[in-house]
């Protein structure tokens, strides 16, 4: 299993330059609930729901969700390592949850700021 993040969903719908493999979507995926938030409002704000609404629907159905459970968040109320953005603190307290569970799940993400916390974290990344 593998946690994808939110630019890791928008890069395969919105076709950027770097996309992740194909082998990526045949593999067993988990995301935190705020990246339905995320991709949803960065679809709206470009004014592409009729368009590309059936293909978020059809790459979220692939996912596995882990909800922002009161546990959850309160993870990421605490300290971390290095300096993080927000949205990057529920992203890791989701992926700490999974690990305080015996679940080792690489993190896939384009995301640098997000990989460097992982990194110092010991969560492991998938090479994307």
């Amino acid at each position: 299993m593998i946690y994808v993040d939110t630019s890791v969903v928008l890069a395969q719908l919105l076709a950027e330059d770097r996309c992740p493999p194909e082998s990526l979507w045949a593999t067993p995926l988990v995301s935190s609930r705020l990246t339905e938030y995320e991709v949803w409002t960065r679809i709206h704000a470009r004014s592409l729901g009729r368009s590309h609404g059936p293909l978020v629907r059809e790459l979220f159905a692939r996912l596995s969700w882990l909800e922002l459970t009161p546990v959850v968040l309160a993870r990421a109320l605490e300290p971390w390592p290095v300096a993080i953005r927000t949205l990057d603190a529920l992203h890791l307290a989701a992926l700490d949850f999974l690990r305080k569970h015996q679940q080792d799940i690489p993190l896939a993400t384009y995301d640098a700021r997000l990989a460097t916390a992982a990194d110092r974290l010991g969560i492991g990344l998938f090479p994307l």
